[in-house]
């Protein structure tokens, strides 16, 4: 069955930086656009960075120019550097295949909180 194990999330001061990284298991990974969402406490879910598998890549806005998302086929994971972070950055982040939509059952999360 499909697994999505997401790790790398922590406790960073403002202005710090994180990598999150996302192992695939279950599909033929390199066959799907991967990408990486946020829940923030009492909000939806977003769309934060996606990566086809052709290495297009599409940000929100709120993250363009900070974060970078990046893939290895070779190991089935997706990655998320996350710089210059914000408090507004607290979030659990998931990753998920897809460009625009979900495509499977979502994982664990990793817990990101930006906070002096």
């Amino acid at each position: 069955q499909v697994q999505l194990v997401e790790s790398g999330g922590g406790l960073v001061q403002p202005g710090g930086s994180l990598r999150l990284s996302c192992a695939g298991s279950g599909f033929i990974f390199r066959f799907y656009a991967m990408a990486w969402y946020r829940q923030a406490p009492g909000k939806q879910r977003e769309l934060v960075a996606t990566i086809s598998n052709s290495i297009t890549t599409k940000y929100t806005d709120s993250v363009k120019g900070r974060f970078t998302i990046s893939r290895d086929n070779a190991k089935n994971t997706v990655y998320l550097q996350m710089n210059s972070l914000k408090p507004e950055d607290t979030a659990v982040y998931y990753c998920n295949a897809g460009f625009e939509a979900p495509q499977f059952s979502w994982g664990q999360g990793t817990q990101v909180t930006v906070s002096s």
